[in-house]
């Protein structure tokens, strides 16, 4: 173990999170260990403003809720308690313990698949026993709010200063535990402009099909932060050299080109390295925007195929190839209802923007996902460089910033649209013969 002193390293209380400092205090004064810990304390070291902190102690999860009226247990795999302060949540956990120390065959304490995997982990055990316990030696550096010391047990700051994301123990046995490190390391070394260290990095392609048994809502989760945390662009690159990329979304994966030159691949690296710009501006993002960009060329794809195959009329088998790819994605990620909802909407404007005639442009700018769907169409022009369509986000462009006038003028140099006939049966005249069907 490496104690760092107060007057060796540049962490300030100030920095820490007021709310963060509470339950530091409360459970210090009541007589327990409470160290602040993992990525907020690596952060503060790197000078960087952590995006949440987070707590361990020796108190156990109900000694913690007698503590803190606002406090809430969650978690079935890792118990937990989380301080509610408003918006703000507070992460509490006990020190983890060995699996091997654990004598009882209590199932909701300890339970591990044949494969490997972590299904319950409420083993509880010393600081030194959850130093080891934790995922990356970056992650395991403890602040003390005893004596503002800093404390490693694993190598942890040598590892900060030298940018090497290293695995704690055995790599293999690790991943196995919980696949999801995979994508953790992936995450944090793009994010803190580090490299994975050799045996850390090795047996990821081989395991990478281990995902498949995470569950899709935990994965959905780890997607964002993957994608839309600020380093997207580079996290999608080396998540395919991984192999990592095609668990997550096997519906892309499975038509990347050798030249990573096709309509979707040249789209999809726009989108993210868009969605870098904008978050490091403080721009606002949506996850939905995100996953209607990178499904769209296997949708029109299906739907050409559905089209074709089936005889459809193109709309109807625009219809079904959504309704197809969202499932097929979904059984990899679970994507929230409300948000492919959304993707629907941007996907089927992409066949009304087009059509402006008359009062339809208005109704379509009047659409809440309209400028979604302009963004997308606007993307498309770019990588695809058809005239036709170049010509429309252009178009649509400047009708946005038109006045009216300007804008009724744009719409009268349209002409009009042809006008469908629409067949109707006949009336019977009152002479008519009744039929023989009768």
């Amino acid at each position: 173990m490496t104690i760092i002193p107060r007057s060796g390293h540049t962490i300030s209380r100030s920095d820490i999170s007021d709310n963060a400092l509470k339950v530091l205090y409360r459970l210090h004064k009541s007589g327990f260990d409470a160290y602040l810990v993992g990525g907020g304390v690596r952060d503060l070291l790197l000078g960087k403003k952590p995006k949440d902190f987070d707590i361990t102690t020796n108190a156990t999860p109900e000694q913690i809720r007698k503590l803190f009226r606002n406090c809430r247990l969650v978690g079935r795999r890792f118990r937990l308690a989380h301080i509610m302060f408003g918006p703000e949540v507070i992460e509490v956990a006990t020190f983890r313990g060995h699996h091997d120390q654990n004598e009882s065959d209590d199932k909701n304490l300890s339970q591990q698949a044949q494969n490997g995997m972590l299904l319950r982990d409420n083993i509880f055990g010393s600081i030194e026993d959850d130093a080891i316990r934790r995922d990356f030696t970056v992650n395991s550096l403890y602040y003390n709010i005893d004596d503002f010391s800093v404390r490693d047990y694993v190598g942890g700051l040598k590892d900060l200063k030298e940018g090497i994301i290293r695995l704690i123990g055995d790599p293999e046995t690790r991943y196995r535990e919980d696949p999801v490190r995979m994508l953790r390391a992936v995450r944090f070394a793009c994010k803190l402009d580090m490299r994975i260290e050799p045996n850390t990095a090795q047996p990821i392609q081989r395991l990478a099909p281990l995902l498949k048994e995470i569950p899709s809502a935990r994965l959905f989760e780890e997607s964002l932060k993957l994608l839309q945390a600020g380093k997207g662009y580079a996290t999608y690159n080396m998540l395919k050299e991984y192999h990592l990329f095609e668990q997550l979304f096997p519906v892309v994966s499975s038509r990347f080109t050798a030249n990573n030159d096709s309509p979707m691949e040249k789209i999809i690296d726009q989108v993210l390295k868009n969605t870098d710009f904008r978050l490091k501006n403080d721009k606002r993002v949506n996850p939905a925007f995100l996953f209607a960009v990178m499904l769209w060329y296997p949708v029109t794809e299906h739907a050409e195929k559905l089209s074709q195959e089936g005889g459809l009329a193109y709309y109807d088998a625009f219809a079904l190839a959504m309704n197809d790819v969202l499932d097929e994605q979904c059984r990899s990620i679970a994507i929230p209802k409300r948000i492919t909802t959304t993707m629907r909407d941007i996907w089927q404007l992409q066949l009304r923007l087009p059509r402006r005639q008359g009062r339809r442009a208005n109704k379509l700018m009047e659409h809440p996902k309209f400028r979604a769907a302009f963004d997308l169409l606007e993307l498309r022009a770019n990588v695809e460089r058809r005239n036709e369509l170049q010509e429309l986000a252009i178009w649509w462009d400047d009708y946005q910033r038109s006045n009216n006038t300007k804008q009724r003028e744009m719409i009268a140099e349209l002409g009009s649209a042809p006008v469908r006939k629409r067949h109707r049966p006949r009336k019977p005249s009152n002479g008519s013969r009744k039929s023989n069907t009768l």
